[in-house]
């Protein structure tokens, strides 16, 4: 995509998110619903578009290490060498995400226990686009609960479709793997447990 429509793509969704609106992306893995995830209102309106329940958590997505450390009260160690060598989609679980009104996470984004699961994308558009918003971003996968994730464009419901106020451009998707990623949950000790390879 030439320089300037990608930058003014990043510009239309970034504007709805920061006005707590939803959007269907594409992501380095599927096709996601994505919103600010320090706006409460915004991930309930995600859960209900998904028809999915609350007592889930969900992934978010960072620019970077730094954007990572603010919204994580401590860095694993394992979790920076994790990221170091990763050369594909890898979420990880951090055990103690900072939830708090104004400058952490909206508490519903993050599981029961205190953690959250954070991976930066590979894909560089969403990358710049969480960059440019300055927060973490929302990426659950763009399906109702209990259907299949969609891996193109053309296979999300138009159920969601109609749900979201902004669609990013079908065309950035060839971004994306098709495939979800993996998620692994790093303890404060280094212990390691793979949830999905």
């Amino acid at each position: 995509m030439e320089e300037n429509r990608l930058k003014e793509t990043i510009d239309a969704a970034v504007k709805v998110l920061k006005s707590g609106g939803i959007i269907l992306y594409p992501t380095d893995t599927v096709w996601g619903i994505g919103c600010d995830a320090s706006d409460a209102a915004a991930v309930a309106r995600i859960y209900e578009i998904k028809k999915r329940s609350d007592s889930k958590s969900l992934v978010l997505l960072a620019s970077d290490m730094d954007m990572i450390c603010r919204y994580v009260r401590q860095m694993p160690e394992m979790a920076v060498s994790l990221i170091e060598v990763n050369d594909r989609p890898m979420t990880i679980v951090y055990p103690d995400a900072v939830v708090a009104p104004g400058y952490g996470l909206a508490p519903n984004c993050v599981a029961e226990d205190g953690s959250v699961g954070i991976r930066i994308p590979l894909s560089d558009y969403c990358r710049r686009m969480t960059a440019r918003l300055g927060k973490p971003l929302v990426s659950t996968s763009a399906n109702i609960s209990g259907e299949p994730t969609p891996k193109s464009f053309d296979d999300i419901s138009p159920a969601i479709k109609d749900a979201v106020d902004y669609i990013v451009c079908p065309e950035l998707e060839k971004e994306s793997t098709g495939f979800s990623s993996s998620v692994i949950k790093v303890g404060l000790d280094g212990e390691i447990r793979i949830i999905r390879p």
